[in-house]
């Protein structure tokens, strides 16, 4: 249909120019000089709002009511589609062009102070401008509410990234992971209490981590180093992934001393990034060839982070490939040393070095907080106090200062209110897929102890990735697994892994 051509062109323009968005943004993160943050605050705030306009111009309206008016017409690919664009449409239209400028000029100033704040333990030099953004975030959210039929602001936020979750289920799943992971994490810490991981703290020179960066994506299948590479590893403060299909790129933050947290952070973005290059190819350019949420994508990430590179066959394969990049700096350690360090359960501080077992309540703390931030139970001004309670009433560990509490994470400068949830989701949908796969595949762990993970990447591929944005995450993990939405699978996981692991 000539309608449905002309809406893909438009919809094609829109998706190239916001990939260049979030190279520019990338551009922000790594190699922007210092002077460079109000120029590029003026680049990304033209660029939203030229997309906005993009996204709103009103032939797009006419073209989805004559599509709509003729849907039988329509393949489901195609329904998919305009279903997909209208819903953005009637969203972006309600939003005023001001807004958006507003909001994207505040969001790389916002950031920038963070990064300050950050450095500094200055809970106050960053205050103001979260209080800005979170102000901004809710003018938002209060217009999608109401265009949606959502009766809830916050599950307004969390819609933007998990189409038709509420808060509510994630509260009754939340509870069951909280439950039972609080219980277990304590177990876990007592049964090592006494095990010597001080090995991993020995110091390794960037340069040999940026090879041992290369060779974990080369061995996952994700491409930064031939002619033909479609992904590169960048450094930055937090490490993210962004691009598309052709063009996704990596990011890391190496510490001399934690080469651990390099692996997995590695592990982590390359998964992002294949689920990313492996969207079905067939879509490029239209609504439906994008992931299916973000706690889908974290799916994935924390599928090859945990379920494959958490594995005591993964890391039984990679130790001596470990020692050859650093010449030998770990030789006295063997096998089974070297799989408890990498799975060393610990309450800790920092969410990003969260061990599997613990890293969901990282995640819990931040989602009660926005839950009730935008209920109006708690203020901007309290989340310190309210953050280092939560911490000390879950993981049992005392607070010392806000960089390593409520300053270390970048998504609350960015206003990404909503998507915390996604992480802890990803977890989940994880425990559920990999209770499909090893039905599936029941010698899969085999292959892994061999350097094997093809197989593993290519399940995930024919069954997720290229399945795309087809369909809503619940709809998409039904699909997958035949179950709804359930915490068991993963808690099962856990702990028959770590009782096994540390023998109670």
């Amino acid at each position: 249909m000539e309608a449905y051509d002309d809406l893909m062109k438009r919809r094609k323009e829109y998706i190239v120019l916001g990939s260049a968005y979030s190279i520019v943004q990338w551009d922000y993160e790594t190699y922007m000089p210092p002077k460079g943050l109000m120029l590029k605050s003026e680049q990304l705030s033209l660029l939203q709002q030229i997309l906005h306009r993009m996204g709103t111009n009103p032939e797009i309206g006419k073209l989805l009511d004559e599509l709509e008016k003729n849907r039988k017409k329509l393949s489901d690919v195609q329904k998919r589609n305009v279903f997909l664009v209208r819903r953005e449409y009637d969203k972006e239209t309600k939003i005023p062009e001001d807004l958006v400028a507003r909001i994207g000029k505040q969001t790389p100033i916002s950031l920038e102070t963070w990064k300050k704040a950050k450095a500094s333990n200055n809970w106050k030099l960053f205050e103001p401008e979260l209080q800005k953004t979170v102000e901004l975030s809710r003018e938002r959210a209060e217009i999608e509410m109401q265009v949606k039929g959502i009766p809830n602001l916050y599950d307004s936020m969390l819609d933007e990234y998990e189409r038709g979750i509420t808060s509510s289920e994630i509260t009754k799943e939340f509870s069951e992971l909280r439950a039972r992971l609080v219980p277990l994490a304590k177990k876990c810490a007592e049964a090592s209490k006494d095990f010597d991981s001080s090995f991993l703290s020995m110091e390794i020179p960037i340069n040999i981590q940026r090879k041992i960066a290369a060779d974990l994506t080369t061995v996952l299948g994700y491409d930064t180093v031939s002619d033909e590479a479609g992904g590169r590893i960048d450094e930055v403060e937090h490490p993210f992934t962004t691009g598309y299909y052709d063009d996704v790129r990596i990011t890391v933050k190496y510490h001399e001393n934690n080469v651990a947290s390099a692996i997995y952070a590695i592990l982590h973005e390359s998964g992002h990034a294949l689920y990313e290059q492996d969207l079905n190819p067939d879509w490029k350019y239209t609504p439906v060839g994008v992931a299916a949420s973000f706690g889908i994508h974290e799916s994935q990430s924390r599928f090859t982070e945990n379920m494959i590179g958490r594995s005591p066959e993964f890391l039984t394969f990679y130790l001596p490939r470990l020692k050859k990049f650093t010449n030998g700096a770990f030789p006295r350690v063997d096998d089974r040393t070297f799989i408890k360090a990498m799975n060393l359960v610990k309450p800790s501080l920092i969410r990003i070095e969260a061990d599997e077992v613990t890293y969901s309540l990282h995640i819990i703390v931040r989602f009660e907080i926005e839950r009730d931030l935008f209920s109006d139970k708690i203020t901007v001004s309290e989340l310190p106090q309210v953050w280092n309670e939560k911490y000390s009433e879950y993981l049992g560990i005392d607070v010392p200062d806000d960089t390593n509490g409520v300053l270390q994470d970048t998504h609350w400068a960015s206003g990404y209110f909503g998507y915390f949830p996604s992480y802890a989701l990803g977890n989940i949908y994880d425990g559920m897929f990999l209770e499909k796969m090893r039905k599936d595949m029941p010698d899969w762990l085999e292959g892994v102890a061999k350097g094997e993970i093809a197989p593993v990447i290519n399940w995930l591929k024919d069954n997720v990735h290229v399945e795309a944005s087809m369909y809503d995450p619940a709809d998409l993990v039904k699909r997958v697994t035949g179950k709804s939405l359930t915490a068991k699978p993963f808690l099962d996981y856990v702990e028959a892994k770590y009782s096994k692991l540390w023998g109670f």
